[in-house]
């Protein structure tokens, strides 16, 4: 029942998942049950360019509550135990469920999973991880807004995080790690950073050391590719809606110049969100994909897609033996 236009969208975009996906595989709807049945009925009467069958891979699980996307997230996950955001988790924590995705409350989402689905030992925070184009190969940013304040210990934790993320699903070997600065320098960035640095350098990790926000966009800086870049949530989630903004602008900008909206749609396709779907939240023992709370069909039947390769790549299994590995300890 999350996003801005639920049950319709989620909906929607099950079912393009399905109509891709191999026929093992099946979608559990979380939500109010008449509500849902009657938008999944509708669908399906109209969706002619469907393939067959698709309703018997799809079960509906009844959660009566729903939590509001401008609710308070600790409050809301308490006084609404049934709502879809809770059930989908538990499904997910009994194993009934081998994901979960949503285009609800961003944090409800956190905390929820977080308390049904625990953190890995030695983390103190999971961090949500988001895919940027660039110039090079799709990078990932983390933390995208999970965590306002981060010590340094928190960022070496989010560095390994991303790392795996990026072997997993992005298919990158040995990954660079960045982190994001306000200079190349070493000596350079707030206290947190600078001391980030150091716990970097001593890592086992392929880090490539600060690196600024021009190299996002880049994709990497003067030493090589990058390919996750480390900073706390407020800094992320600040680029990340900046981001967000500037192919509109730009768009805007050359269309007034005369150049033919097609073509800029073909130049600014790698910049839609929907061909990433969602974020996972990475730290926790299951996969939690967070999606936008303005997601099309297609961002959601993307957002399954992310959900399904950390589920066939064994991702939260890999987070937890590179963790033990490590020996990553809280401060």
């Amino acid at each position: 029942m999350g996003g801005d236009r639920a049950p319709e969208v989620p909906i929607a975009g099950a079912l393009l998942a399905l109509a891709e996906l191999d026929p093992a595989h099946t979608v559990q709807l979380v939500g109010r049950s008449d509500e849902v049945t009657a938008e999944l009925d509708a669908q399906l009467r109209a969706g002619t360019a469907l393939p067959g069958g698709l309703r018997e891979r799809i079960s509906i699980v009844d959660a009566p509550e729903v939590i509001e996307m401008s609710e308070k997230p600790t409050a809301a996950i308490r006084s609404k135990p049934n709502s879809s955001m809770a059930v989908g988790l538990k499904l997910h924590a009994s194993g009934t469920a081998d994901a979960f995705v949503s285009a609800g409350n961003t944090g409800a989402q956190m905390a929820a999973s977080v308390f049904l689905l625990k953190l890995h030992a030695g983390l103190t925070r999971p961090a949500i991880a988001t895919t940027f184009p660039t110039q090079r190969n799709p990078v990932v940013v983390l933390d995208a807004g999970a965590n306002v304040d981060c010590s340094a210990e928190e960022l070496l934790q989010f560095a390994r995080l991303g790392a795996v993320y990026a072997e997993d699903i992005l298919g990158r070997a040995n990954p660079a790690v960045g982190l994001l600065s306000i200079g190349e320098e070493p000596e350079k960035g707030n206290a947190a950073v600078k001391d980030a640095h150091k716990l970097l350098e001593a890592s086992d990790l392929n880090f490539a050391g600060n690196v600024e926000g021009r190299d996002i966009l880049a994709g990497g800086s003067a030493r090589g590719p990058i390919d996750v870049f480390v900073c706390d949530g407020f800094v992320g989630n600040v680029v990340l809606k900046f981001y967000e903004s500037v192919p509109g602008m730009i768009m805007s900008m050359m269309t007034k110049g005369g150049v033919p909206k097609d073509v800029l749609a073909k130049i600014f396709k790698g910049f839609d969100y929907s061909d990433y779907g969602g974020a996972p939240l990475l730290g926790v023992k299951g996969v939690s994909i967070i999606s936008h709370g303005s997601s099309s069909p297609r961002a959601i039947k993307n957002a399954i897609g992310v959900a399904l390769r950390a589920v066939e790549r064994r991702m939260v299994d890999h987070i937890g033996r590179r963790l033990e590995t490590s020996a990553v300890a809280p401060s």
